[in-house]
């Protein structure tokens, strides 16, 4: 497809998403509150915004020492780098298989792909964090210890392995587009699109799938449960864009990225934020981003309350 039927058709390139948008409305001051995990999670506690508890942050080798003792507490965890990208760095635990030798805890590690770290082997994947294997710039970094989010039973048919995620961009406050990012077995069982999982593009006005890909490729069921994509429709839907609709005020920043898991208990929380997302969203909704940008930028009210700027969206997109 050559560059002017691109355009006509509306869709963002690369240097566009930058030259126009990203350097144009996300001032460089507020980056440390979306790239920082530890960061953002400050920042959304203190404005009463849902995001997964966490347990332990590390920023040194020496807090690795005590490690076991203090992981002995928990059932399940998720590792992660706090200034990491699209995955990179994270470890699921889904079980912690305890045992008393000698009168301390002695610990092994179920991952969700169901293979078995010991403590020592836990401990070198976070020195690796640490020393920035896992970084946006290769810098030194710091490793959270969060708590594990369980999927929502509404992706039971949906999902292999891992926990979905929903991606919404938004502009100034409004939600543009979204998509929620399948798990697959090619994926390893995360929602990561480069790896495999599908990318279900969603209608705004309800949450319905509209469309499904696989590494560009249109699909029509999940190529490991079967089950048939175009079926699927969110629950909270109105929530999941006010939420957000809300990271907007919270951060900031003009154009982001937020991704948002659901539970069984709390709804839909924050997962983290994306102050560069990319532009794969346009190929799971078969649809332009440019158009409903301009829009935002030319014909939105201002001012709005988060849950207007939600509502705007759904009528408009």
């Amino acid at each position: 497809m050559i560059f002017s039927e691109l355009h006509e058709l509306g869709i963002l390139g690369i240097n566009n998403r930058v030259g126009r948008y990203i350097l144009r409305y996300n001032n460089r001051k507020f980056y440390p509150l979306v790239d920082n995990k530890v960061l953002t999670a400050e920042r959304a506690l203190a404005w009463g915004i849902a995001m997964p508890d966490n347990y332990l942050v590390i920023e040194n080798y020496g807090s690795l020492k005590n490690l076991h003792f203090k992981l002995a507490q928990y059932d399940s965890f998720v590792i992660k780098p706090a200034n990491g990208s699209q995955g990179n760095g994270i470890i699921v635990i889904k079980e912690i298989i305890k045992e008393e030798v000698n009168g301390e805890p002695h610990l092994m590690f179920r991952r969700s792909n169901d293979k078995i770290m010991n403590i020592e082997e836990l401990k070198h994947h976070i020195s690796g964090i640490l020393s920035g294997l896992y970084s946006l710039a290769g810098q030194s970094d710091i490793a959270i210890i969060q708590s594990k989010i369980d999927k929502h039973p509404i992706f039971d048919d949906y999902s292999f392995g891992g926990i979905p995620d929903i991606r919404v961009i938004v502009f100034e406050g409004f939600p543009v587009m979204s998509m929620v990012r399948l798990p697959t077995k090619s994926s390893d069982g995360r929602a990561n699109l480069h790896q495999g999982a599908i990318g279900a593009g969603l209608d705004m006005k309800n949450g319905w799938v509209n469309n499904a890909v696989i590494r560009n490729q249109v699909v029509d069921v999940h190529p490991d449960t079967g089950h048939k994509i175009k079926g699927l429709k969110l629950p909270f839907w109105p929530e999941i864009l006010e939420l957000a609709s809300q990271c907007f005020d919270m951060v900031g920043l003009g154009y982001i990225g937020v991704d948002i898991v659901l539970t069984p208990d709390r709804g839909p929380i924050i997962l983290e934020l994306n102050a560069r997302p990319g532009l794969a969203i346009q190929i799971a909704n078969l649809s332009g981003l440019v158009p409903r940008l301009e829009k935002i930028r030319n014909e939105a009210p201002r001012n709005l309350m988060a849950k207007d700027r939600a509502a705007f969206s759904m009528k408009n997109f």
